[in-house]
């Protein structure tokens, strides 16, 4: 299908950033006297925002009294090194330009916190991307369909003829809460087994399939 709106994850669709979230998770694990991770595990934590990513690594969660304090500590750290090692994948930035070029609406739509979220799309993606939305408490995160609604509202477009594309069962229940097709991606953080045993129907292996 020609679709005419194109809503993107971030983490694992656009851009490969498991190294800085790992390397912040780890900073704020051991400046807090806990153990590190590693980046396998940090890469199952990832997909339901920074807190729950947190939640996941912090031994016992929020039930642990030093869990704020890590926290706030990992958001700090990962705020200046976010671009440390952080880059889109091989012919995103192709994609996203051909999108572009044949009058397409292209939204990010992240579970990531709203600053980091806007921050990488205006350095990476500042031509192509019109609207881009992070998590913030005043609207629900994936997998509500709330954050893809407010995008497509700020692009003026409906769901008829609009698509959602991710790599994770977060962004798969994502499209189906928003009533709109679903796109999953094989180079991001979810293989294709554990994509398709939670409802993937259609798959690329490539950003330039998008096209």
């Amino acid at each position: 299908m020609d679709y005419q709106t194109y809503v993107f994850d971030l983490d694992g669709t656009l851009l490969d950033t498991l190294g800085d979230l790992a390397a912040s998770t780890n900073y704020a694990l051991a400046a807090n006297g806990m153990p590190t991770r590693t980046v396998e595990e940090v890469r199952l934590f990832v997909g339901n925002g920074v807190k729950k990513l947190m939640e996941r690594a912090v031994p016992d969660g929020q039930a642990n009294p030093r869990f704020e304090e890590t926290y706030r500590c990992f958001r700090e750290h990962y705020m200046e090194h976010n671009l440390d090692t952080t880059a889109p994948y091989p012919h995103v930035l192709e994609m996203l330009a051909t999108l572009k070029a044949r009058g397409k609406q292209l939204a990010v739509v992240s579970n990531k916190f709203c600053a980091a979220t806007q921050e990488l799309c205006a350095h990476f993606f500042g031509a192509y991307i019109d609207v881009a939305i992070g998590e913030r408490e005043t609207i629900r995160k994936k997998p509500a369909p709330d954050t893809v609604l407010e995008a497509l509202r700020q692009l003026g477009a409906t769901r008829e003829g609009a698509v959602y594309i991710g790599d994770s069962d977060v962004d798969i229940e994502t499209a189906r809460n928003c009533g709109i097709p679903c796109v999953s991606v094989l180079w991001g953080f979810r293989d294709r087994d554990f994509l398709l045993r939670h409802g993937a129907e259609t798959l690329v292996s490539s950003p330039l399939d998008l096209l």
